[in-house]
């Protein structure tokens, strides 16, 4: 965007006055083009996801009750936000046309590099879901804890014995204090 004066200036899509990512970030080439065809990819995944969400939401039980049924609401906020998402989509496309695929295809290689461990977080987090109905509360939470800080903590002597610490509280000493103190039983696990 451009500025009309130092103290009157137009809404800018990101801090700072342009569509640009500060220098020496790896946030890719940073052009109006490739930032557009970002956000493109966005309003897709969120028009997808709004849409299997609308069709999730009208099998809802209703009940006698309810006149328009359980998932009225939900499939109105979902099919509101997949339709207005699709023009969005639409209107991007129009703008800049086909030709900002190249450097969609590249930014996102250089947006999945600069992002790696929040990537890596949510595969261990989802590792962790799968896992507590199989392992049982305290040892898939030892492991998720043991991986995560792994992942992110400098790898010394003292930060290995304060990781197996916290790991050792978090999993085990969680649910000692929440069988004998609250007495609520933590999920236990098939294995």
């Amino acid at each position: 965007m451009k500025k009309t004066s130092d103290n009157n200036r137009q809404s800018d899509p990101l801090p700072g006055g342009n569509d640009r990512p500060a220098e020496g970030t790896n946030a890719g080439s940073g052009t109006p083009r490739s930032t557009e065809g970002m956000r493109l990819v966005s309003y897709l995944i969120i028009c997808l996801a709004s849409a299997g969400l609308f069709i999730s939401a009208g099998t809802i039980p209703t009940s006698r009750w309810e006149v328009l049924g359980a998932g009225a609401y939900p499939q109105l906020v979902f099919g509101g936000l997949a339709v207005m998402t699709f023009f969005t989509a639409v209107t991007s496309l129009r703008k800049f046309g086909l030709s900002m695929f190249p450097a969609i295809a590249t930014d996102a290689v250089l947006w999945l590099r600069s992002r790696h461990l929040v990537i890596w977080m949510f595969i261990l987090f989802g590792a962790y879901i799968l896992t507590i109905p199989l392992t049982g509360f305290e040892i898939a939470t030892f492991a998720f804890l043991m991986a995560s800080q792994l992942l992110l903590a400098p790898w010394t002597p003292r930060s290995f014995a304060l990781i197996v610490a916290i790991a050792v509280i978090f999993s085990f000493g969680l649910n000692y204090l929440f069988a004998e103190v609250f007495n609520v039983f933590l999920p236990r696990g098939r294995l």
